[in-house]
């Protein structure tokens, strides 16, 4: 902590260095693992730092009196509990703050619901195998996942929205039960159009690939840019995110070479409020292109670590410049990261770490502005003081 010169608050004027996050900066990046036995483990996969949601895939069967059935391709046989081992991946991928959640359907296997009471039945499986609930045969062990993806892209459209109507009561439980659905990108969605409507999914990954009418031709963002503003507008979901194939050869059509992704389409769409970030399929194409790597490394995806530089002018004359940096740990449900840490840099090259919990900022496009964690309210400009504890505090006003 930094030696403070007395009790006193000394007052500093703020001035916002130009600017805050790059116009590239959003989100963060869905990635679906678990259809490849050569993609590595799934505790690798999120060791990478790559990824803010791992979505194991496939729960293949279920509903309509079936007895579930996962497949996890090359990476465990679900006979006789032999995924139960993946319990200790999924719990370091959580401790590292990456929400790991099942997805059930997918493109191939044998799944449907026959009514709403189906629907509760299914609910209460995957909330008692796989979720918040107790069953002395949990087919990944005893790790508790974060919530249930609906990848629904066969059977009927009947009783999804009863499904995830089911699902969500669990969280009056004590544990938040994350619904995400992976929607194609013609709406609404043949399968999850009703689903989708409750407005209970908290994170909706768009497939924009497979589907010329609504995904990216080289050099022409219309189609895309036209289907987001619907998705965007029409559905009630926390973030929507840009899902995409990790490869050309990991969908039939629709793959946006990283420079494409990053000049013309993200700058296209990022704005809207409800842009949560890139969906990846998938991890084993990942591997082959190095395509996340190359998101997060044009800034676009991933905002952690990113950093505002405030020059804070003392009343004296001395100057003084504060690094505001995001946690390693950000939240990724959030765009904007809260702000946890920060770095005051004196003169002399003097650093100290300090603590700015109560802030957090974002920018507007044109100029970088902050809101009030608590209030909710934006203000510009800022003004600055530091306290007899050594504590950098940013207060705005209008």
């Amino acid at each position: 902590m930094m030696a403070v010169k007395s009790a006193a608050v000394l007052a500093f004027s703020c001035l916002i260095a130009p600017f805050f996050f790059s116009g590239a900066d959003a989100g963060g990046i869905a990635i679906y693992w678990g259809q490849n036995g050569n993609e590595g483990t799934l505790a690798a996969t999120c060791a990478t730092g790559n990824y803010n949601f791992v979505n194991i895939a496939f729960l293949v069967t279920f509903g309509n009196g079936q007895t579930p059935m996962i497949n996890l391709a090359g990476h465990c046989d679900p006979s006789g509990n032999g995924c139960s081992g993946l319990s200790s991946d999924i719990q370091s991928c959580q401790a590292n703050g990456i929400k790991v959640i099942l997805s059930i359907g997918g493109g191939a296997g044998n799944y449907s619901l026959s009514s709403a009471d189906d629907a509760k039945q299914v609910a209460a499986y995957l909330w008692n195998n796989f979720l918040g609930g107790q069953s002395s045969n949990r087919p990944l062990g005893d790790a508790v996942l974060d919530g249930i993806d609906f990848d629904i892209e066969l059977g009927t459209n009947l009783h999804w929205d009863d499904l995830a109507m089911y699902l969500s009561q669990y969280s009056n439980q004590g544990q938040k039960v994350y619904l995400t659905a992976a929607p194609q990108c013609p709406f609404p969605d043949t399968w999850l159009g009703d689903a989708l409507k409750t407005g209970l999914f908290d994170y909706v990954w768009v497939q924009f690939f497979n589907n010329p009418p609504c995904q990216y031709t080289s050099g022409n963002t219309t189609n895309l840019v036209n289907a987001w503003n619907q998705w965007t507008q029409d559905i009630q979901a926390t973030q929507i995110f840009l899902g995409l194939p990790a490869s050309p050869e990991a969908a039939g059509s629709g793959f946006i070479p990283v420079n494409d992704l990053t000049s013309q389409v993200l700058p296209a769409i990022k704005g809207d409020s409800k842009y949560g970030g890139v969906m990846l399929w998938s991890k084993y194409y990942d591997d082959q292109t190095g395509y996340s790597s190359s998101i997060k490394a044009a800034g676009i995806a991933n905002a952690r670590n990113k950093f505002v530089k405030v020059v804070i002018r003392e009343a004296q004359g001395k100057v003084q410049r504060l690094k505001l940096t995001a946690p390693q740990s950000q939240n990724s449900e959030s765009t904007a990261p809260r702000l946890q840490r920060s770095e005051l840099i004196a003169p002399q090259s003097q650093n100290s770490e300090l603590t700015t919990p109560q802030l957090f900022a974002e920018s507007n496009g044109l100029s970088s502005r902050y809101r009030n964690a608590e209030s909710g309210q934006e203000r510009n400009p800022v003004n600055c003081a530091i306290n007899g504890n050594g504590i950098i505090k940013i207060y705005k006003y209008v």
